[in-house]
């Protein structure tokens, strides 16, 4: 397989403070790779530094074999690099059908009607309540415009950052099931989630993060199946 995304060697501050410490990981075209980890581990932090939000002091972030380091972030997501932030960040004001437009601002046209009947069909929940204003729907409705919306600039990997955070466990179910089906019709998907079993079972490989270092990595079932693992995150 080949890699679409590799991140060596990265440090990040935020001020005095060493967010990220010397990190390097790859993700290889069509997997879900999974960060997890404890609430202040640099997952997010992550996430933003490989988007462009915020700058490594050192290293590289390497996408589709294009040093990312002086890209402007919103030319990275034309490039093919999506991120769903955490808190969704959904347009509150703007109907369901104008965010998801938002999120095509880098295609033609063109294109633009047939993207939205792709994630219409995705999405059913969202077709039925697409002149809805976004503010008024529930959590796990806006997480999957949210999701949707990054989908509409046909990313040739997708980030999403904790999209399981504070739904109820039903809807929970359901996101992972997006995640899944994503993930079958062919994107790439790199996935930071508190919910560390639900994201290792999904997942083709999961790093672990302790205090901005990455302390372990495996196979998501290795990972499943770890003592160390379980004890630390998955309750066991």
């Amino acid at each position: 397989m080949a890699s679409i995304l590799r991140v060596d060697d990265i440090n990040v501050y935020y001020g005095s403070i060493h967010a990220i410490k010397g990190i390097s990981f790859e993700v290889n075209e069509g997997e879900i790779v999974t960060l997890i980890g404890a609430n202040g581990a640099g997952k997010s932090t992550t996430l933003n530094t490989i988007s462009g939000l915020l700058h490594s002091r050192t290293g590289s972030v390497t996408f589709m074999g294009e040093t990312l380091g002086k890209v402007p972030c919103h030319k990275i997501v034309s490039k093919g690099l999506a991120l769903v932030p955490e808190g969704r960040r959904v347009f509150l004001q703007m109907t369901v059908q104008e965010n998801l437009e938002m999120g095509a601002y880098t295609q033609s046209s063109k294109a633009i009607d047939q993207d939205l009947e792709h994630v219409y069909e995705l999405f059913p929940r969202l077709k039925e309540r697409m002149k809805q204003v976004a503010g008024t729907l529930s959590g796990g409705e806006q997480q999957m415009l949210a999701m949707g919306r990054a989908l509409m600039s046909h990313p040739k990997l997708l980030m999403l950052d904790e999209p399981s955070m504070g739904l109820a466990p039903i809807l929970v179910e359901q996101i992972f099931e997006i995640i899944q089906n994503l993930h079958k019709a062919g994107t790439t998907i790199l996935l930071v989630e508190q919910n560390a079993a639900a994201a290792l079972s999904v997942a083709d490989r999961g790093y672990v993060l302790e205090t901005g270092k990455i302390v372990t990595s495996g196979t998501g079932k290795e990972l499943l199946a770890s003592p160390a693992i379980k004890k630390a995150y998955l309750g066991g």
